[in-house]
């Protein structure tokens, strides 16, 4: 009951305006998951970027179940699986970015170009639904809750473990910075050798 699950995968695109962009930025995503991506709205008028309260301005997807663990394993890949302690969220999820989606195993399209993505990633638990019910909806206890401490340890396991699905030798934390290289030290988690990076 305690165990932690990748709840959905949020991968979006921020172009920054309507129009040609915004809909090659939507087929790279349709390529990418399989799915129809949705367009997201500016929610106020910005004179100064040129955009328009109700403009379409974004396309984001969500994915869940095996699709999302395959597609943040390609996302963790590029980033050559090191997040930093400030990628973490108070409510125990984590979100990072890449520069070119090409690198995701995409054939890359001249007709379409190049692309940045957001990958946000939404930790739970079981029971967490009881929260999502339309009827009879409950609360999530405080003790059930996912901690920034408990969603760094269940990434750096994810990661670092033998034969697990990202199995590799460290993780990057956000913590002491002493040097420019990497340097090994033992944080307060139990039992894991940790990766420093700057």
């Amino acid at each position: 009951m305690r165990e932690l699950r990748i709840r959905k995968l949020c991968l979006n695109i921020c172009v920054g305006e309507s129009g040609d962009r915004l809909t090659r930025a939507a087929k790279v995503l349709e390529q990418l998951t399989g799915q129809t991506p949705v367009f997201s709205k500016a929610r106020y008028t910005v004179r100064s970027f040129g955009i328009r309260r109700n403009e379409k301005i974004a396309v984001h997807c969500t994915v869940r179940g095996a699709k999302a663990e395959e597609i943040l394993e390609k996302g963790l890949k590029v980033r050559e699986y090191e997040l930093r302690k400030n990628n973490f969220s108070d409510t125990g999820n984590f979100g990072f970015g890449i520069q070119e989606h090409i690198d995701l195993g995409i054939k890359y399209d001249p007709s379409i170009g190049i692309y940045g993505l957001d990958f946000y990633v939404v930790l739970g638990r079981p029971g967490f639904s009881i929260a999502d019910k339309k009827r009879k909806m409950g609360r999530i206890g405080f003790k059930h809750r996912i901690r920034k401490e408990e969603a760094m340890r269940w990434f750096q396991q994810k990661v670092s473990s033998d034969g697990g699905p990202w199995a590799r030798g460290c993780w990057v934390h956000g913590g002491l910075f002493l040097t420019q290289l990497l340097r090994v030290a033992v944080l307060p988690l139990p039992q894991h050798v940790v990766c420093l990076h700057s």
